[in-house]
C-alpha cells in the first residue's frame, strides 16, 4: 500500500507540474478572469487564507525538532530545517493551485467536466472530507497549545467544544458571500499582526531575520527538485494533504480572479504567499533555536489566528460544496443548512480523529480526478479546448463593467 501510495502522489505531481508548463505555453498572454473578479490583493488573501489551515500555526514549531536531528531523521540532512519546513508550506506546491484556479476559470466552463453527476458527487465528497480533516487537526493539537486547560496531551471536552463552535461559526460565515470575503481579508491581516507581535516578542534582530531567510532561500532553491516527489512517508502526507486541497481551493477562487495574464497569476500565486510563509518561519525558528518559551500569551495569539484561519477555510468549503449540490440556506432555510453542516463535519471530524479516515485516501482520489479530467478533455472536448482564446465572455463582461465603475 505505501508503495501504491507513493507512485501515485509521484505520478501525481508530475502530471500537476506538466500541466502547469502546458498552460502557462499555450495560454501565455491571456487574460484569467472570474465570475466575481476582485483586486489582486483581495484575490490572494482569499486564495492564501482558504488555502491554508491550521497547521501552518501549529505545525512548525514542533517539526523544526525533526528535520535538526541527524540521527534519527537523516533523510532531511541535504539542507537546513527551515528550507524543509518552507518546501512543505512554499513556492513550487502553490503551482497546484494555479493549475486548478486557471482550469476553473478559464477551462471547466467549455469542458464541464466536473458537471458529470458522478465527478461532482465524487468532488463534494472530497470537499466534506477534507473539510472535517482540517476540524480534526485543530483538535488534535489544541492540547500543545492550550496546555493550561489540561495536561498538554489529552484531547478532552472543552476541546471538543471549541471544535464544535469553530465549525459552527464556519458554517454560519457561510450563508453570505460577504462573510467570506470579509474573514479572508481579516485572517490576513491577523496572521501579518501575529508575526509583527512575535517578531517584537522575541528581540529578534534584522540581522537574526536575514540571515534565517538567507539560510531558507539558499537551501530551498538549491535543493527544489528534491520536494517534487516525495522525500519520506511524513513529506508524502503533505504532498497528499495538498492535492487534497487542490481542486476545490481552485473552484472556490478562481471565481474571484482579476484579469491576471496567465503568466502572471502563476508568478503571483508563486511568490506573493511565500513572501510571508518565509517570514513567519524565519520568526518561528527563531523561538526554536533560541528557545524561547511560547506558554502564555504567545501560544494564546497562536491560537486565536489558528481558529480564523480554520473557520475561514471551513467557510470557504462549505460554501463551495452546498453551492455544488444546491444546498443552500435559500433552499433549506438558514438553521437547518448550519444544522445539517455541522453534523456532518463534527461527526466527520471524530472519524478522522480516531484515524478511521486517512487524508492520503482523499489526496489519491483527487489524483484520479486529475487523470480523469486529462482523459476526457483529450477524448471527448480536445478542439473547444485547442480553441480557447480568451476567459468566458460573460466573465469578461462582468469584468469589463466592475473595470469602468471603478
Amino acid at each position: 500500500m505505501a508503495t501504491f501510495l507513493s507512485l501515485t502522489i509521484s505520478f501525481g505531481i508530475i502530471l500537476a507540474l506538466a500541466l502547469v508548463a502546458f498552460c502557462v505555453i499555450k495560454w501565455w498572454g491571456l487574460r484569467a478572469i472570474g465570475i466575481t473578479p476582485v483586486p489582486l490583493y483581495t484575490f490572494i488573501a482569499i486564495l492564501f487564507t482558504s488555502g491554508l489551515d491550521v497547521g501552518l500555526i501549529m505545525f512548525p514549531l514542533g517539526e523544526f525538532a525533526i528535520y535538526s536531528d541527524a540521527a534519527n531523521a537523516a533523510d532531511y540532512g541535504f539542507t537546513n530545517p527551515l528550507a524543509i519546513e518552507f518546501g512543505f508550506w512554499g513556492f513550487l506546491i502553490w503551482s497546484f493551485y494555479f493549475l486548478t484556479s486557471f482550469y476553473f476559470c478559464v477551462i471547466e466552463p467549455r469542458v464541464k467536466f466536473f458537471e458529470i453527476p458522478f465527478v461532482k458527487l465524487l468532488n463534494n465528497i472530497v470537499i466534506v472530507g477534507t473539510c472535517a480533516f482540517t476540524a480534526s487537526l485543530f483538535l488534535i493539537y489544541l492540547p500543545y497549545y492550550i496546555p493550561e486547560l489540561g495536561d498538554g496531551e489529552t484531547v478532552i471536552t472543552t476541546f471538543y467544544l471549541i471544535v464544535f463552535f469553530v465549525i459552527f461559526a464556519a458554517a454560519y460565515s457561510s450563508t453570505d458571500i460577504k462573510f467570506v470575503r470579509i474573514l479572508s481579508v481579516g485572517s490576513s491581516v491577523l496572521f501579518l499582526a501575529l508575526i509583527v507581535f512575535m517578531w517584537i516578542y522575541a528581540q529578534m534582530s534584522l540581522t537574526a531575520m536575514a540571515s534565517n531567510l538567507s539560510d531558507l532561500t539558499t537551501g530551498y532553491f538549491s535543493n527544489i527538485q528534491r520536494f517534487t516527489t516525495p522525500i519520506n512517508d511524513y513529506h508524502e502526507f503533505y504532498l497528499f494533504w495538498w492535492f487534497a486541497w487542490s481542486i476545490m481551493i481552485g473552484q472556490f477562487t478562481s471565481r474571484f480572479v482579476g484579469g491576471l495574464k496567465t503568466q502572471h497569476l502563476l508568478l503571483a500565486l508563486l511568490i506573493i504567499p511565500s513572501i510571508p510563509l518565509a517570514i513567519w518561519f524565519s520568526v518561528l525558528y527563531f523561538y526554536y533555536d533560541n528557545g524561547i518559551d511560547t506558554t502564555g500569551i504567545i501560544n494564546i495569539s497562536m491560537v486565536i489566528v489558528g481558529v480564523t484561519f480554520v473557520i475561514n477555510s471551513l467557510d470557504s468549503l462549505i460554501r463551495l460544496y452546498s453551492d455544488n449540490l444546491t444546498l443552500t440556506p435559500a433552499r433549506f432555510g438558514k438553521i437547518k443548512y448550519i444544522v445539517g453542516n455541522v453534523a456532518v463535519l463534527f461527526g466527520l471530524t471524530l472519524a478522522f480523529q480516531s484515524q478511521w479516515l486517512q487524508i492520503q485516501w482523499i489526496g489519491a482520489v483527487v489524483v484520479g480526478i486529475y487523470l480523469a479530467c486529462v482523459a476526457h478533455i483529450l477524448l471527448k472536448t480536445r478542439s473547444q479546448v485547442a480553441a480557447i482564446k480568451e476567459s468566458p465572455k460573460e466573465n469578461t463582461l462582468n469584468f469589463d463593467k466592475i473595470d469602468a465603475a471603478n
